[in-house]
C-alpha cells in the first residue's frame, strides 16, 4: 500500500515536472517571438525604404500580434498617406488580439472620422466601445457627442458633450471643443 502511494506520488511529480517543462518552453518560445518581432520593428524604424519598412511592420504584427509598436508605426504610416481604410484595418487587427486596448478603438474611430465624408455610423461603434472601456475618456465622450449631434440625437449629444466640456483641467482642448459644439447646438448652460 505504501509503495503504491509512493509510486503514485512519483508519477504525479513526473507529470507536474513535464507540465512545468512544457510551460517553460512555451514561455521561452513566446519571449523569442516577441524579441524577433521587436527586432523587426526596430529595423523598420531605421529604414529609408518605406515599402520595405511596412512589410517588416506587418511581419512583426504577425509574429507577435500583441506588440503595440508595430501597429502604431503602421497607423502613422497609413495616416500620413491619407489611407484611412488601412489605418482602420491596422487597429482592428490590434483589437482582435487586445480587445481592451482603448487607444485602438479610438484610432479606428478617428480613421472613420477622417474619411470624406466621415463615416459616422462606423466611427460611433468604436467610440461607444472606447467609452465602455473607459467612461472617463473625455475624448470618447467628445466624439460620441459630436456624432450624436450630427445625427440629430441632441439629448444624448448634450450629455456626452457636457461630460467632455467638464474636463478642463486634464484636457482643456477637448473641453473647449466640446463647449464649442454645445454652443452650436444650443446645449450650453
Amino acid at each position: 500500500m505504501r509503495n503504491r502511494r509512493l509510486l503514485s506520488a512519483v508519477k504525479t511529480a513526473i507529470a507536474l515536472l513535464g507540465i512545468m517543462t512544457i510551460s517553460l518552453a512555451s514561455a521561452q518560445a513566446q519571449d523569442a517571438e516577441r524579441a524577433k518581432a521587436r527586432a523587426l520593428v526596430d529595423a523598420a524604424i531605421k529604414m529609408t525604404d518605406s515599402d520595405q519598412a511596412v512589410k517588416l511592420l506587418w511581419q512583426a504584427s504577425d509574429i507577435d500580434p500583441t506588440l503595440n509598436d508595430a501597429y502604431v508605426y503602421l497607423g502613422l504610416y497609413y495616416n500620413s498617406r491619407g489611407d484611412f481604410a488601412k489605418v482602420a484595418e491596422v487597429y482592428k487587427k490590434l483589437i482582435k488580439y487586445q480587445p481592451r486596448q482603448l487607444s485602438a478603438y479610438l484610432n479606428v474611430g478617428e480613421a472613420y472620422m477622417s474619411f470624406s465624408p466621415p463615416k459616422y455610423d462606423e466611427a460611433l461603434t468604436y467610440y461607444k466601445k472606447a467609452y465602455e472601456l473607459d467612461p472617463n475618456s473625455s475624448f470618447a465622450a467628445l466624439r460620441l457627442g459630436e456624432i450624436l449631434a450630427q445625427q440629430g440625437n441632441r439629448a444624448d449629444a448634450i450629455r456626452y458633450l457636457k461630460q467632455a466640456s467638464a474636463d478642463t483641467a486634464k484636457n482643456p482642448a477637448i473641453a473647449s471643443e466640446a463647449q464649442k459644439i454645445l454652443n452650436q447646438i444650443g446645449g450650453a448652460l
